[in-house]
C-alpha cells in the first residue's frame, strides 16, 4: 500500500510538472501558502521627472496618472513642490478621485507640508537626509538637529490630519544607532509608513536585507523600500528588502528616475504576479502600453533586450530555440508575452536550423520536408549574412504553428 502510494503522489507530481513547466522552479522559489500582499508605489511623477531631459506637461502627468490607477498601483507619488505647475498638476490629479493614494511629496519642513495641505492631499511624504556625508555637506546640520526636525515634521503633518511617510533618505549609509533612533522617534511621532532608501544604490542584496531587518525588528510602522541602481541591483535590492519586512516597493515606468533610475514597473510587478504570488490586481497587459507612453513623451527607448517590455523580450533566434518555441513557446518563455502585452518574434538566418527552415519554407507556402528544410538551412548559414528576417508572430502565424507540427 506504501508503495502505491508514493507511486501515485511521484505521478501526480509529474502531471503537475507537464501542465506547469515553471512547476519546480517555484518548490525553489519557497512561495509561501499564503502570500502577503506586496504593494507598489510609482514614482513616475516624482523620480521619474528627475531623470535628465525629462519633463512632462501637465496633460501628460494627468494622463500617466489615469493610467497608473488603472494599471492596479497602490500610490501614486508626485512633488508639488517643484514649481506652481507641479503643483496646479497635483491638485488635478487628486481631484481626479483614483483608486490609488496620491502621495504629495516635499522635504522635511513645515512649509511643504503646507504646500501639500494647499492641495487638499490625504497623504504627504517628507524626506530627510540623515548619513553624515548629508547631514554635514548638504543640510549642514547636527544628528540632533536631524532627529528633532524629523520629529516635528511628523507631528505637524500628523496635527493637520494628513498621512505621512518619511524617508531617512541615504539610510543605508547612516550610522545604524542613529538610523533607528531617528525610526523609533518618528514612530512614536505617529509617522504612518518609513521609507528606507539605498539612495546611491551601494548595497548588496545581503546588505539590503540585513539593512531593513534592522529597522523591522525594532519597529512596527509599514515599509516601504525605494532603491536605486547605480551597481544594477536595484530589483535585486527591492526583493531583498521585501524578504526582509518591507511590505511596498516603489518603481517608475520602464525605471526612469535620478542617474540610473530605481526599479522598473514592468518587472516589479511580473515579478510580484508571478514569482510571488502576491495577490495585487495589475492589468499586466497594459505594461508595454505604459512603456511606449513614456517613450512617446520622453524620447526615452527602453533597450531591446530590456526584459518584459523591450523588443527582443520574446525574441527567438538560435536553432535549437527555434525548433523548441514552435513546438512549445514555455520551453523558453517563463510566461506568455501576450499577458504583458508583448509578442513573441522569431529570428530566421544563419543560426536557423532545420526545423526554422522548415517553418519558414511553410510561411512562404513551399512543401515542406525534411531534405529541403536541411538545404534552406546550410543556405543560410553559408550566406554569411546573420539575420536576415525577423517575424512578428501575430494570431495567424501562431495558429499556424499549432495546425503545423
Amino acid at each position: 500500500m506504501l508503495v502505491r502510494i508514493c507511486l501515485y503522489h511521484q505521478f501526480r507530481l509529474t502531471i503537475l510538472a507537464m501542465k506547469d513547466p515553471n512547476h519546480y522552479a517555484n518548490k525553489y522559489n519557497a512561495i509561501e501558502k499564503n502570500p502577503k500582499k506586496i504593494r507598489v508605489l510609482d514614482s513616475t511623477l516624482r523620480e521619474g521627472e528627475q531623470h535628465p531631459g525629462v519633463s512632462f506637461t501637465n496633460k501628460q502627468r494627468i494622463q500617466i496618472a489615469w493610467m497608473l490607477d488603472y494599471f492596479g498601483v497602490d500610490q501614486i507619488e508626485i512633488s508639488p513642490v517643484v514649481s506652481n505647475d507641479h503643483k496646479e498638476a497635483t491638485k488635478t490629479i487628486i481631484k481626479q478621485g483614483l483608486s490609488a493614494d496620491i502621495v504629495s511629496h516635499g522635504r522635511a519642513l513645515k512649509s511643504d507640508i503646507d504646500i501639500s495641505l494647499d492641495c487638499d492631499a490625504k497623504w504627504c511624504a517628507a524626506y530627510l537626509g540623515i548619513s553624515d556625508i548629508h547631514l554635514k555637506e548638504k543640510l549642514r546640520i547636527t544628528r540632533e538637529e536631524a532627529l528633532t526636525r524629523a520629529v516635528e515634521t511628523v507631528e505637524y503633518a500628523k496635527s493637520h490630519g494628513l498621512k505621512i511617510r518619511f524617508t531617512v533618505e541615504d539610510g543605508s549609509r547612516a550610522e545604524p544607532e542613529f538610523l533607528l533612533k531617528v525610526c523609533k522617534a518618528i514612530e512614536d511621532a505617529g509617522v504612518d509608513r518609513i521609507s528606507l532608501p539605498d539612495t546611491v544604490g551601494i548595497l548588496r542584496p545581503i546588505g539590503m536585507y540585513n539593512f531593513v531587518k534592522s529597522v523591522s525588528d525594532v519597529v512596527d510602522v509599514p515599509l516601504d523600500a525605494h532603491v536605486h541602481n547605480d551597481i544594477g541591483f536595484a530589483v535585486a535590492n527591492a526583493f531583498s528588502a521585501c524578504d526582509a519586512g518591507v511590505d511596498q516597493i516603489h518603481t517608475t515606468i520602464d525605471g526612469i528616475g535620478e542617474r540610473t533610475g530605481i526599479p522598473p514597473l514592468a518587472e516589479v510587478a511580473v515579478a510580484l504576479t508571478h514569482l510571488y504570488k502576491s495577490p495585487n490586481d495589475f492589468r499586466l497587459d497594459m505594461l508595454l502600453d505604459l512603456s511606449r507612453l513614456i517613450e512617446e513623451y520622453t524620447s526615452i527607448k527602453p533597450y531591446d533586450s530590456k526584459p518584459i517590455v523591450g523588443s527582443s523580450a520574446y525574441k527567438h533566434k538560435a536553432g535549437t530555440h527555434l525548433a523548441a518555441i514552435l513546438r512549445n513557446p514555455a520551453a523558453y518563455e517563463p510566461i506568455p508575452p501576450r499577458s504583458v502585452g508583448n509578442r513573441r518574434r522569431i529570428v530566421f538566418g544563419e543560426l536557423a536550423g532545420k526545423t526554422g527552415a522548415g517553418y519558414l519554407m511553410s510561411l512562404l507556402g513551399l512543401e515542406k520536408d525534411d531534405e529541403g528544410a536541411k538545404a534552406l538551412a546550410a543556405g543560410l548559414k553559408n550566406l554569411r549574412m546573420g539575420d536576415l528576417i525577423d517575424i512578428p508572430l501575430e494570431d495567424r502565424l501562431e495558429k499556424k504553428i499549432i495546425n503545423d507540427k
